[in-house]
């Protein structure tokens, strides 16, 4: 890719037979936001390719981070769904946020899991699927 970066790899050895089940790569570099790409579409292709390469020859699943990107952008989408909820609990109408993708999604649901006055919920297919933010209802 002709990007000026470096990587440092961490591996989880989380069962029994002592098999790596994640592996963890943080990029650093000059050119990482090329890595990035917008919205992270590069990052998560990037990542969909490595997998694909590695999962024929080392069992688990790799997560590649470039300059603390992804824990960032988790930090982000958290603090838009307890926005969105405020929002949702004021006025009572739902709301449904852009399409993202199954990790960020999952971020978002997990964020409003315990929430008292608010649900969510997945809708649409493929790159489409967005997450609707309604108000709960309430048992009489």
């Amino acid at each position: 890719m002709k990007v000026s970066a470096s990587a440092t790899v961490r591996s989880q050895h989380t069962n029994e037979e002592d098999t790596i089940e994640t592996i963890e790569m943080d990029v650093e570099g000059e050119d990482s936001g090329l890595l990035i790409g917008r919205r992270g579409e590069t990052l998560r292709a990037l990542q969909f390719m490595v997998n694909l390469l590695v999962g024929r020859r080392v069992p688990g699943r790799v997560i590649i981070d470039v300059e603390g990107y992804r824990e960032r952008r988790y930090a982000s989408l958290r603090t838009l769904a307890i926005r969105v909820a405020e929002r949702v609990a004021a006025t009572g109408r739902s709301i449904t946020l852009e399409p993202m993708p199954s990790n960020e999604r999952r971020v978002i649901h997990m964020a409003l899991a315990d929430h008292p006055g608010v649900a969510t919920e997945s809708e649409g297919a493929g790159d489409d699927r967005k997450i609707t933010v309604f108000p709960k209802r309430s048992n009489p």
